[in-house]
């Protein structure tokens, strides 16, 4: 007998795969692609989301999200994992080329959050990435959301090697836990 977790780590999977294949700025691939399934390492990151939330100015949402994670059955993380501009000159990170990026950017890392700053090409990529694992949950009937709190908890625990990183946490309900949620009071 199946066990719904089963189809939802195979989902997983292919969600991972889905986004592997997305297409990427300049056909370089600078995304890292993590699938974490064990309900301990759900737990942990729940766990860390919800101990930093009194920090944040949202506090609300990272229970709320903490909440989501702690039910998902499965959690793919995508992120980028080397910073290299994708070479278009296009000046939309501030600076005239991407040759000036690369030299005249000073690179910072938030705690719960994200270095930078980063290519916009390459942040395109992970869009596209994570859209395209999104769309194949959907065709997949598994239930999902891209969130962005979990990436970064996941990235400072050091689930994923990524300067910056977003989470589709995936499962299969009678009613998704992904969408009419409330956000629960501060404590």
């Amino acid at each position: 007998m199946m066990d719904m977790r089963d189809a939802v780590h195979q989902a997983a999977g292919l969600m991972a795969a889905a986004a592997r294949t997305a297409p990427k700025a300049g056909g370089k691939d600078h995304l890292e692609i993590v699938v974490v399934t064990d309900a301990a390492d759900l737990a942990r990151i729940a766990t860390a989301m919800r101990t930093y939330a009194p920090q944040s100015t949202n506090e609300a949402f990272w229970r709320r999200d903490a909440a989501n994670i702690e039910q998902a059955q499965a959690l793919l993380l995508v992120g980028l994992k080397t910073s290299a501009a994708a070479g278009y000159d296009c000046g939309a990170c501030g600076f005239e080329t991407c040759s000036a990026f690369a030299k005249g950017r000073t690179m910072t890392d938030k705690a719960m959050g994200y270095s930078g700053p980063h290519c916009v090409m390459r942040m395109m990529d992970i869009g596209v990435a994570l859209s395209s694992a999104a769309k194949t949950a959907g065709l997949l009937s598994i239930d999902n959301r891209v969130q962005q709190r979990v990436g970064a908890a996941a990235r400072a625990l050091g689930y994923i090697d990524a300067g910056v990183a977003m989470g589709i946490p995936v499962g299969v309900y009678g009613k998704s836990i992904f969408y009419d949620r409330s956000a629960p009071k501060a404590h």
